[in-house]
């Protein structure tokens, strides 16, 4: 579970004063959020990807938190407008990664459901260790401020964690290939939690003195977690669909309970995960994916529309006030920023780490893929670009000023800060200019995947499906393939026949029309998934 810092309160005003000081930060929250909404429509509408939402959203929180760090007011609006690691864990990351579940085409993600977790779990330790090498070579050679091997992992751990959320809603808007938008949407989930994992082990050496050897079970702990994690998400969701099978929920004057019922049901896979000391974000992720495959077709007509629209509103707010929320904080933040030199290598040795990380994935993938499902070059460099930062790696930073001796901790913020800001306003905005550079939008694979879409995906393929001519070729390899194409077709049969009527009362013309759906989605060239 997630260590929370509470601070001790500072002395609180006269209460007449403590409650004007609330009006006037959630005011400001309010208008923050509108204007942000506003905005993202007016770029939006004009197709202007040079400043995406998630930048702008940013923007207006940096500058508004620019001009009452310069007010007389700093120290109210502060006092109700400051990012505590808390809330971002418990209350606005459930939403949207429950959405980003809901709203999955889940044939593309697990489809890509090895290379996904091979980029998450191998590739995002690589990128940590990588980077706390670096950093801490850089140190040793006073290139930048020296710290600790430990402390250069721990930051290398919470900077591994990515948040392509600029990229992504780019992708939806311009229309790339299914398969790259699932690799870096799936790789950006699940690497939260094996950065949250691998910053815990690094702490706990850090303040323990823990031996070095516990470093090394990290990715043996992270799997625990990640197969603990996505059972209780699994079986939540299953319970869920059983309960509104069966309960005769979906009639007129129950609809209340309905909708309230599936909307409690995320929170609870949440925080059953959190409470087990498990991972919230994997829970809440495949409790959006099996409700919406299993559950959702049990709710009725009106609460299907009403929990999609809820479920669409509140993941857009959290995700809009995420973003003001980080840029407000960064401009109240107190930084260090005499070692400048420590952020502009950090950049760089980010780059490399990245670049490490997703090249060297990308060839182990291929290596056991045929020639027909190899990831692309194009792809590889769409993947490194994509490494954003965002409000995990912020949260995380925060988190290390209370780890680490206060010089440390805020060397570690600031170069955070410096490199969220530097990635989603620069990298984010230029990631239009980058895609048609790569030749990615509108490259003619979407018609290919539309084509061949039940072909293509119910082998969990996800890349063109290899031809086998014959068995003199007989290599190893073809062979494993040939059993898991047997064993995932098998699944698929698996599902139709028995899972789906057993946790459903959706019928087969029911499937057709969500097979139809996708393709119309494909076809469009867009995604209904918003992370």
């Amino acid at each position: 579970m997630l260590e929370l810092n509470m601070t001790a309160p500072a002395a609180s005003p006269p209460p007449g004063k403590e409650q004007q000081a609330a009006g006037v930060g959630i005011l400001l929250q309010i208008s923050m959020l509108v204007l942000s909404f506003v905005v993202g429509h007016v770029l939006r509408r004009h197709k202007f990807y040079y400043i995406p939402e998630a930048s702008a959203s940013l923007i207006i929180g940096l500058l508004v938190g620019i001009l009452a760090n310069i007010s007389d007011t700093e120290v109210s609006i502060r006092r109700w407008f400051n990012f505590h690691e808390e809330f971002f864990f418990l209350f606005l990351l459930p939403p949207i990664i429950f959405q980003s579940g809901f709203s999955l085409a889940p044939k593309p993600f697990f489809s890509n459901f090895g290379a996904i977790v091979t980029f998450a779990i191998l590739g995002t330790f690589i990128a940590a260790v990588v980077t706390g090498f670096l950093v801490y070579l850089g140190g040793l050679t006073f290139l930048m401020y020296k710290l600790p091997l430990v402390e250069c992992l721990m930051f290398g751990a919470l900077i591994s964690a990515t948040d392509p959320v600029t990229v992504l809603s780019i992708f939806q808007e311009l229309g790339t290939d299914m398969n790259l938008y699932a690799l870096v949407f799936g790789e950006s989930v699940l690497n939260d939690a094996m950065a949250i994992s691998l910053y815990r082990t690094m702490s706990s050496v850090q303040s323990h003195a823990s031996s070095v050897q516990s470093f090394f079970v990290v990715v043996l702990r992270f799997l625990e977690t990640f197969a603990g994690s996505m059972s209780a998400g699994v079986g939540v969701g299953f319970i869920s669909s059983l309960l509104f099978k069966y309960a005769g929920l979906d009639i007129e004057n129950l609809q209340n309970l309905e909708c309230c019922l599936f909307v409690l049901f995320p929170y609870f896979s949440y925080m059953l995960a959190e409470g087990l000391g498990l991972s919230g974000i994997v829970s809440i992720l495949f409790t959006g994916i099996v409700m919406k495959h299993y559950t959702f077709s049990n709710l009725s007509e009106n609460s299907q529309r009403f929990t999609t629209a809820f479920f669409h509103l509140i993941s857009s707010l959290a995700e809009t006030f995420v973003f003001i929320y980080m840029g407000f904080d960064i401009a109240m933040e107190e930084h260090s920023w005499s070692h400048l030199g420590f952020i502009f290598f950090s950049i760089i040795f980010i780059g490399v780490a990245r670049a490490a990380h997703v090249f060297t994935c990308a060839n182990l993938v291929n290596m056991v893929r045929p020639a027909n499902r190899k990831i692309p070059p194009k792809h590889q460099k769409a993947l490194w670009y994509s490494g954003l930062r965002g409000a995990m790696a912020f949260a995380l930073a925060l988190q290390s000023v209370h780890d680490l001796p206060d010089a440390h901790g805020k060397t570690i913020l600031t170069a955070t800060t410096a490199i969220i800001v530097l990635t989603v306003i620069l990298i984010g905005g230029s990631t239009g200019t980058m895609l048609e550079a790569l030749e990615v939008v509108g490259d003619g694979q979407n018609d290919t995947l539309e084509a061949n879409l039940s072909e293509n995906f119910e082998s969990n393929n996800g890349y063109p499906v290899p031809t086998y001519q014959g068995t003199s070729s007989g290599s190893k390899i073809k062979m494993k393939l040939k059993e898991l194409h047997k064993s995932t077709t098998s699944f698929t049969a698996l599902d139709k026949n028995y899972l789906t009527p057993f946790f459903t009362t959706q019928n087969n013309g029911e499937d057709d029309s969500a097979d139809e759906s996708l393709r119309q989605n494909t076809r469009r060239g867009g995604f209904r998934g918003h992370v």
